[in-house]
């Protein structure tokens, strides 16, 4: 199975911002480096003119209903990434497919013939919670209860299963223990190496941090750390990169708070990671996170972490070594973590330097890509349980 073309399955484009496109990405990448066959499929790939209409109609259905967007959303991209990939297994018997999502896998066990379907972790419970946690789908209300019961035909019906964190290994088998006795192995997201000329950019700004603006990522929190700095005479400047629904919210509350001359807003970059080069230190404030990646990346551009230890982060980013961590419950708390390490340069550099090292010896597409690889490669065929 050494030569055998990997299919990766996925419902997102192969360009975007989000942690599962640069996983895509990235592995993609280090398979290509390695000369190893690989091919990724996606609804985008069926070849259908059909395809974005069908997708942009969920934005006039979700101010009817948000279930039934969701519902939409989840139907076609499964409808044609079925197509996708049907045309794509039909001449790989030898094939093994790395779906992206439950969704992704449930397609891949439904159309395979004798490809092993592999799937990736990149949640924690249940993407069930994800939409509910957005505000999308009621907890606990018939599409919850749908999404939650696909799912779990669809994992017991895997070959091999990859966590992106302890974390989310602990989360699904806690959930579903038959996961216990399923080929797994906890492989971390993988950045490529930093493309930076030796020596550091001039800083635009003092932080930086990047994700997409919601609720779950607590931006509104990491102002009022920079208004608690800013009352005790320390006005440190922070670039914000991302966008979503919370951004004219957040502008307006950067004004409330008087930080309109320190806070700069982006929106959406298509290379976040030369922007962190031109910053001293990066900053998160989500309140949870199965892995963490856009960290990783700070740490491979050499930049100190502070972050809250939830979820996998306290996985990537070691307290004291290569990163610090602050609460979330106490702005005033985190920003004396924060005007500690701005005050002190040599820390800076000690963390940015044990940050970088650390990311090329475990987070690197080399490292980390090649143990998916061989992951993916010695994973079993159960040929039985080809269909959900």
């Amino acid at each position: 199975m050494s030569e055998s073309e990997i299919v990766i399955a996925t419902l997102m484009r192969h360009s975007g911002g989000s942690g599962l496109q640069s996983h895509v990405r990235t592995f993609d990448e280090h398979l290509r480096d390695v000369s190893r066959r690989v091919s990724i499929v996606s609804p985008f790939t069926a070849r259908s003119p059909f395809v974005l209409p069908m997708f942009a109609a969920r934005i006039g259905i979700r101010p009817l209903s948000r279930p039934a967007a969701v519902w939409w959303h989840q139907y076609w991209h499964a409808h044609y990434l079925k197509a996708a990939l049907t045309r794509q297994l039909a001449h790989r018997p030898d094939a093994v497919i790395y779906a992206q999502c439950p969704i992704s896998a449930g397609v891949a066990l439904q159309v395979r013939t004798t490809q092993p379907v592999v799937m990736v972790a990149h949640f924690n419970i249940s993407q069930a919670d994800e939409w509910a946690d957005e505000g999308e789908i009621p907890r606990g209300g018939r599409l919850f209860r749908s999404i939650r019961s696909f799912e779990d035909r669809v994992l017991r019906g895997l070959d091999g299963i990859v966590y992106v964190s302890e974390f989310t290994k602990a989360g699904l088998e806690d959930r579903l223990p038959v996961l216990r006795d399923l080929p797994s192995a906890v492989v971390p997201n993988a950045v490529s190496r930093s493309s930076a000329t030796p020596g550091r950019s001039v800083p635009r700004a003092d932080l930086i941090t990047v994700g997409r603006l919601d609720s779950r990522k607590n931006h509104r929190y990491l102002l009022e750390i920079l208004a608690a700095a800013a009352a005790r005479g320390h006005r440190y400047t922070l670039s914000v990169v991302g966008d979503g629904a919370d951004r004219q919210a957040l502008e307006a509350r950067t004004a409330e708070l008087g930080l309109a001359d320190q806070v700069t807003f982006l929106g959406y970059q298509p290379d976040p990671r030369g922007l962190m080069r031109e910053h001293r230190i990066y900053c998160h404030t989500s309140t949870t996170e199965t892995f963490g990646i856009v960290l990783v990346e700070a740490m491979s551009e050499g930049l100190p972490v502070i972050a809250a230890p939830v979820g996998g982060v306290p996985e990537v980013v070691r307290a004291g070594t290569d990163g610090l961590f602050w609460p979330l419950d106490d702005a005033s708390a985190a920003a004396d973590v924060l005007i500690g390490l701005m005050g002190d340069p040599a820390a800076q550099s000690a963390l940015a330097a044990a940050a970088q090292s650390r990311a090329r010896a475990e987070f690197s597409a080399e490292v980390a890509g090649e143990r998916l690889l061989t992951f993916l490669e010695h994973t079993g065929i159960r040929p039985e349980q080809s269909l959900v």
